[in-house]
């Protein structure tokens, strides 16, 4: 049975890979170009036409190749399944960036077996760089056609020698925690807002140490717990438990991680 969770985890991952790349391509057709509208949502956060066209490519591809899976996307919320996988897809993370014409914006795809992520990709199609992983597989960083290699966490052992990130630094006052901020910038070498999913892709490739956000949704973070775990690193709430499943997310090398709970563990999530 356990073999057969593998092979079938395994499966997941190969066709995630795959369709992140086919999202990925329709989002740049629209890239750098005045060819869409950017609409508000009723969170006031930011959508377009490459979102929505995205998303839905992604779920036409999932129902196809598996369709008693299970989905749930940013865009179209969720489609239930009966085979006890669910894709969680975001097809672009880092909407801001994307219609402001940066290219840290992200394709994100986790695959959940229960509520555990097994499976997940971070790519960055406007870098074409790619980070993959699946539960005891290890995890794999791609660079363009190069192929896939290690991807590892940093041996950084403290703060003050390392990069601290986060998405948005106001987000940290909606959670009453901009202290937990001036203390984690006041602690790091280098602090920079390289967020969304990128950032935590650095963290998964040894390039920072630790990316904090005090919100999240479950299509922010579904991805990132296997991705980290399977690097060397870890992923966890802000009280240290590793879970995908609360809100908000701390990723890190594991050497600094205490030092992150340090600070953020004074912080309850809100009610």
């Amino acid at each position: 049975m356990h073999q057969d969770l593998d092979h079938e985890i395994a499966r997941r991952l190969e066709f995630a890979v795959s369709i992140a790349r086919l999202a990925g391509q329709r989002t740049l057709e629209f890239f750098q170009s005045d060819r869409f509208e950017v609409q508000r949502k009723a969170d006031d956060s930011p959508v377009t036409q490459a979102d929505l066209q995205a998303e839905q490519l992604l779920r036409d591809q999932i129902g196809s190749a598996f369709p008693q899976d299970g989905v749930v996307g940013e865009e179209f919320g969720e489609q239930p399944g009966e085979s006890g996988f669910r894709w969680i897809l975001d097809p672009i993370d880092g909407t801001k960036s994307f219609i402001t014409g940066v290219p840290l914006y992200s394709v994100l795809i986790g695959v959940l077996h229960g509520d555990r992520s097994v499976a997940g990709v971070i790519l960055i199609p406007g870098l074409d760089e790619c980070v993959f992983a699946s539960q005891g597989q290890g995890a794999w960083w791609t660079r363009g056609a190069g192929s896939p290699r290690p991807a590892r966490v940093s041996a950084c052992e403290s703060l003050a020698q390392g990069v601290f990130l986060t998405s948005q630094v106001d987000s940290f006052a909606e959670k009453q925690a901009a202290a937990a901020y001036a203390k984690l910038e006041a602690s790091a070498s280098i602090t920079r807002t390289w967020g969304d999913g990128y950032g935590y892709l650095l963290v998964a490739t040894g390039r920072a140490e630790a990316m904090v956000d005090p919100i999240m949704n479950l299509w922010d973070a579904a991805p990132l717990s296997v991705v980290l775990e399977e690097a060397g690193g870890t992923f966890t709430d802000w009280q240290g438990e590793p879970t995908i499943h609360h809100g908000e997310g701390i990723a890190t090398n594991g050497r600094v991680l205490a030092e992150v709970l340090s600070i953020t563990g004074a912080f309850s999530r809100p009610e």
